[in-house]
């Protein structure tokens, strides 16, 4: 009987209920059993008995543990919601801020540049202090920059505020590492400006810096010259323009060749035929010795790119705040390039 206990099986509870009676009701196969244990010679009632028991015990222990696998069942079926739509789920696709980052991230990288990383939270000493900006210059007003904290005028390291721009890294970068550098430092910046199509108060940027002995104008044009093309096409030209910023000297402002009309003139371009995508220059001797590096013996270039620029350069995204909104129907449209 043993045997044919421990195989026994039900597939719901009536079942179950049948094997109870069956076996351990008072009807049952166990108490019959009992019935017949007063005919067992006196000699071997300890040894039958203890038997008897054991049959008890299995069949109690068997039957349970039916009625606890079809309970673990029921609850496990209960976790299946059956209003859920029979479709397979729709895979998700990468922003195309991020697409277009890992695609800037992968052509520097070829180029022997390597990331750097800091803090959104910044103090005024590395975004603008170390990077030569002049005590009244219009970037520390409360106008263009968040400030958490500026409770200690006379003490630059205790202004703190959400960096504006991602030179804070190079600025810690070059204060612990001597040279050669090469790096590249995207992250988010965030600026107290009006939300429209063409602005918002935060956005992304990638920063690059070399300093390394003999470092010239050429080399950067070079470099920036081969990631257009990289980025928008072997055709693509490009135009350096005079311009200013606190921590390059010289500077210039990059135009690429208009990629829609081909350098011809189109709607896009303002038909002029030329596209400003970033801002370049070679770092400043002032910023060298600020940051512990000596200014006779390195040199280098430092260039910054929005990476929202370059997106809607290549996707042609007419609204910026699409970018942050997260409208799934915009962001399938992007399902391709993932």
């Amino acid at each position: 009987m043993l045997v044919e206990i421990e195989g026994l099986t039900a597939k719901n509870l009536d079942e179950i209920e049948a094997l109870r009676v069956k076996y351990l009701s008072k009807k049952g196969a166990l108490n019959a059993l009992m019935g017949e244990f007063r005919n067992v010679p006196a000699d071997q009632k300890k040894e039958v008995g203890m038997k008897i028991n054991a049959l008890k015990q299995a069949a109690f222990d068997k039957i349970n543990g039916l009625r606890d696998e079809l309970q673990t069942a029921e609850e496990s079926s209960d976790d299946i919601d059956l209003t859920r739509t029979a479709y397979p789920v729709a895979l998700g696709t990468r922003h195309p801020l991020t697409i277009v980052k890992n695609e800037i991230i992968d052509i520097f990288s070829r180029m022997g540049f390597t990331l750097a990383d800091g803090p959104e939270v910044e103090d005024d000493l590395h975004v603008f202090t170390k990077m030569n900006f002049a005590a009244d210059h219009p970037a520390r007003d409360m106008q263009d920059t968040f400030f958490v904290e500026s409770n200690y005028p006379n003490d630059v390291t205790k202004n703190i505020l959400l960096r504006s721009h991602t030179s804070s890294v190079q600025a810690r970068v070059m204060e612990n590492t001597q040279p050669p550098i090469r790096i590249i430092c995207p992250g988010r910046v965030y600026r107290n400006e009006a939300i429209t199509a063409r602005a918002h108060c935060f956005f992304h940027q990638i920063e690059g810096l070399y300093i390394d002995k003999n470092v010239s104008f050429t080399d950067l044009k070079q470099v920036l010259l081969t990631f257009s093309r990289e980025m928008f096409g072997p055709d693509t030209d490009i135009r350096l323009r005079p311009s200013y910023f606190p921590f390059t000297e010289p500077s210039a402002e990059m135009d690429i060749s208009c990629h829609i009309c081909g350098g011809k003139g189109c709607g896009f371009c303002k038909h002029t035929g030329w596209v400003e995508i970033l801002g370049c220059g070679m770092v400043d001797p002032n910023v060298l010795e600020l940051c512990g590096i000596d200014s006779s013996v390195y040199s280098g270039y430092a260039f910054g790119l929005g990476v929202e620029r370059i997106t809607n350069l290549k996707y042609q995204v007419s609204d910026l705040r699409m970018f942050s909104e997260n409208d799934v129907r915009f962001l399938r449209e992007f399902e391709a390039a993932r």
